[in-house]
């Protein structure tokens, strides 16, 4: 077993290849490393590029198609040996010499997960930068855990948090939280961002869209994950008393002799009544889901085509 893993998820960054092994190679010449590379169906010759200065360290999981950084950020995990793993982008606007310092300060005052904060991000103003401050600013109030640069994928871990951490969809933005969610202790330093110097970025505006969707995910993770009925359960008991009163008031009107048909407020007592039974049936059955999740099977949610491991490829059998 290696002391680090370096996890790197790959797609369509063949210029980057050569510039970033050997970076990586000099700021960690005196760590017992391996970096995994996962590449996430690309097209362009990433995966011949890394086979060709690939040395004993290094580890090539080819994914069969792509799944997005999030599927593929947890086949480097499961394809890892390292005590710590460290996640780091393909672009080379991470600097791996960070790496070195996060992994001392991890180990010696006992962190959990060690982030890293963009301090100088060389990115776009309008596009990157200040979308990017609005939805930390969002994910630190909605989820209580304040990270200051939830974007910045440069973070260490300890292998048992790096495990657990449940990463898929388009989850991989939200590490920290998912970690907090495990009880990690986590810290942040700042580190060193460069602007892309070859290919193309991945990342557009519309991922304001899913940042938002998976941010509601999280909250209902963070606080009602191992209880949804508390969440489900409070609304519909709510919206089925509002029901109740409205149909009583009703009720009352009509024994008085007044007619009650057509009124709209019968409309939305129904809607109340029926929604409150609704919602407390869903939280039910949201419980139900819950103890099948927390005691299912470890089945992956990918699948790999091949491994590369130094000179040697082995084919995955499912």
């Amino acid at each position: 077993m290696r002391e680090l893993s370096v996890v790197v998820t790959v797609l369509n960054e063949r210029d980057n290849i050569q510039p970033l092994i050997l970076a990586i190679r000099d700021a960690l010449s005196g760590i017992d490393y391996e970096v995994v590379f996962v590449d996430d169906g690309s097209d362009d010759g990433t995966q011949k590029e890394i086979k060709k200065y690939a040395d004993d360290r290094i580890k090539l999981v080819e994914l069969r198609k792509n799944y997005g950084q999030s599927t593929a950020m947890t086949a480097g995990i499961d394809h890892s040996t390292g005590n710590y793993i460290a996640l780091l982008d393909g672009d080379l606007q991470n600097d791996p010499t960070d790496i070195p310092f996060m992994l001392q300060k991890l180990k010696d005052e006992d962190w959990d997960v060690v982030a890293g904060n963009r301090k100088n991000r060389k990115d776009g103003m309008f596009l990157r930068k200040l979308p990017s401050s609005i939805a930390n600013a969002l994910i630190r109030k909605m989820t209580g855990v304040y990270i200051r640069d939830y974007g910045c994928t440069l973070k260490l871990f300890k292998r048992e948090i790096a495990e657990d951490l449940g990463i898929y969809g388009e989850l991989h933005r939200f590490i920290p939280v998912l970690a907090k969610l495990q009880g990690a202790s986590i810290t942040q330093v700042d580190v060193k961002h460069h602007a892309r110097r070859f290919g193309n970025s991945k990342y557009g505006l519309n991922r304001t869209f899913k940042v938002m969707s998976d941010l509601i995910l999280m909250v209902f993770f963070r606080k009602y994950i191992q209880k949804p009925m508390h969440l489900f359960g409070t609304m519909g008991f709510i919206s089925l008393g509002l029901g109740i009163l409205i149909n009583t008031y009703l009720l009352i009107l009509k024994i008085l002799g007044q007619d009650i048909w057509g009124k709209p407020i019968l409309i939305l007592g129904l809607i109340f009544l029926l929604g409150g039974i609704q919602l407390i049936t869903f939280g039910i059955l949201a419980e139900i889901n819950v103890r099948t999740y927390f005691e299912g099977t470890n089945r992956k949610t990918y699948q790999v085509r091949r491994i590369f491991n130094g000179q040697t490829e082995t084919v995955e059998h499912h």
